[in-house]
């Protein structure tokens, strides 16, 4: 049998793997630091922990003490380093080492599958496309970089899910380069937008998941509404048949609150879509999934029955629920193009204001984005003097960088955005301390307005959100 010891197993894309492996039968370990805290008699039991469990996946303390001679390999992300006690025991037993995508990459050329690339939007397009599958009877198997709603109310960490059936939906990321080593059936290719690398750089990664597709004569889907991402599909579409979002139209998109609506054309169909999520990107990723599901052969009537009762993916533009009056949505926006996507989302449904809060994750990618971060704020928000029908104008608030650790230069704040989008006439707020920025957000709000909660990385955001919401319950 099988054996794998995943390094930092809690984390949310080596626990998907780790769960999708353990469910088909490999015998799965792990180590994460917080496991030791509690073996130590430090802390309470992680839940994540007792979630693993329940999958099979048996946990240990990041000491070594988990790694053993008979491993088939020890998986590793990029985040783990040299001096770590499980790698360092690895090595000495001379077991062998794999990188997280290399593992993907293995289970990819193993089962039939459906890859989604992109810069925004993977999570909800790689939840889309399996919510359908599974509305289909298909009983796919998925591996994503977010819980998909209706699985977290099972108790589950909902991130993974090994089917019977034989497709399997992954995220395919591209943020470390790895996003080169996918061979799918399928590989989508959402968008391309600055995002902590240099286009010329995303264009090379692209450009190379695009060729594996081709060159092994199977299925490559583009969105041709994107202009970054159309050229992927220029100039190969008679010699490798490529196909794209053109061939899945959306048409005729109005919203109604928080639910979008609009008919989707393929061939000679047409075909009435309801999906409860805001925003006319959320049209984009419903049409992408469509596309996918299609090639599956899941009928245009059937995707667009499945995607009515879509449930949602955590903390993707996630609405929190309405609290005397304010709406409160949190959101994993933390890129230029999510960022402005997911205001002009909550504008959508809002009477009033959108106050949008966001907390910009690591010194050098808020040195590097910033620029694009203000510009696409500034464009995104209502500014004074173009008010919307409440007469209420949008107001952005910064809380300081999240600093996860490491030796870094701190020549940025989220202060100087602050002042940059002052100059540019938009109405912006910083307060470094977030507890103090929420109280000032709720204080500042009122019946109708949306606050609108941003940021990635940090893993203590979902309990900020509910700290937010029992500010707003006491209000």
């Amino acid at each position: 049998m099988e054996s794998y010891f995943f390094i930092g197993v809690a984390g949310v894309g080596m626990s998907a793997i780790g769960q999708y492996l353990a469910g088909r039968g490999v015998e799965v370990r792990g180590s994460d630091r917080q496991f030791g805290e509690y073996l130590a008699g430090n802390c309470e039991k992680p839940r994540v922990m007792e979630q693993l469990e329940e999958c099979g996946i048996k946990c240990f303390a990041q000491d070594g003490s988990g790694i053993s001679a008979d491993l088939s390999a020890v998986v590793v992300s990029t985040a783990i380093e040299d001096s770590n006690p499980d790698l360092k025991r690895a090595k000495e037993l001379g077991v062998k080492v794999m990188h997280r995508s290399e593992m993907l990459a293995k289970i990819s050329k193993e089962a039939k599958t459906i890859a989604v690339s992109g810069t925004s939007g993977k999570s909800t397009v790689t939840a889309m496309i399996y919510h359908i599958l599974q509305y289909a009877g298909l009983q796919p198997s998925v591996m994503t970089g977010a819980g998909l709603v209706n699985l977290q109310k099972e108790g589950k960490i909902g991130n993974a899910v090994s089917g019977k059936g034989e497709w399997l939906v992954v995220e395919a990321d591209e943020s470390d380069g790895t996003l080169v080593r996918y061979e799918p059936e399928v590989g989508l290719i959402l968008n391309v937008d600055k995002d902590h690398k240099e286009m010329s750089e995303l264009q090379e990664i692209f450009g190379k998941f695009r060729d594996n597709i081709l060159n092994n004569g199977k299925t490559l889907i583009v969105n041709d509404a994107h202009p970054l991402a159309k050229p992927f599909s220029q100039n190969r579409l008679n010699d490798f048949g490529t196909e794209s979002y053109v061939g899945v139209q959306g048409i005729d998109f109005r919203t109604e609150g928080p639910t979008i609506i609009f008919r989707c054309r393929h061939n000679n169909e047409l075909v009435k879509f309801t999906v409860p999520l805001p925003g006319r990107h959320n049209m984009e990723n419903a049409l992408a999934a469509t596309a996918a599901a299609l090639k599956a052969g899941v009928s245009l009537r059937t995707c667009a029955d499945a995607l009515s009762s879509f449930p949602g993916v955590f903390r993707r533009h996630q609405i929190l629920g309405t609290f005397n009056g304010v709406t409160l949505v949190d959101d994993f926006a933390h890129n230029p193009a999510k960022i402005s996507a997911s205001i002009k989302s909550a504008q959508s449904f809002t009477a009033g204001r959108v106050l949008a809060w966001f907390q910009p994750h690591g010194f050098g990618p808020t040195r590097f984005l910033r620029n694009d971060l203000v510009e696409f704020i500034n464009k995104a928000l209502r500014n004074p003097g173009a008010e919307n029908a409440a007469g209420a104008n949008d107001r952005m608030y910064f809380s300081e960088i999240y600093y996860a650790g490491g030796t870094v230069v701190r020549d940025i704040s989220s202060g100087d955005l602050v002042n940059d989008l002052i100059n540019k006439h938009s109405d912006a707020i910083y307060i470094a301390n977030r507890d103090e920025c929420a109280a000032a957000m709720v204080a500042d709000a009122k019946p109708g307005d949306t606050i609108l909660l941003m940021g990635a990385r940090d893993p203590s955001l979902e309990k900020f959100a509910q700290s937010v919401q029992k500010l707003l319950e006491a209000k």
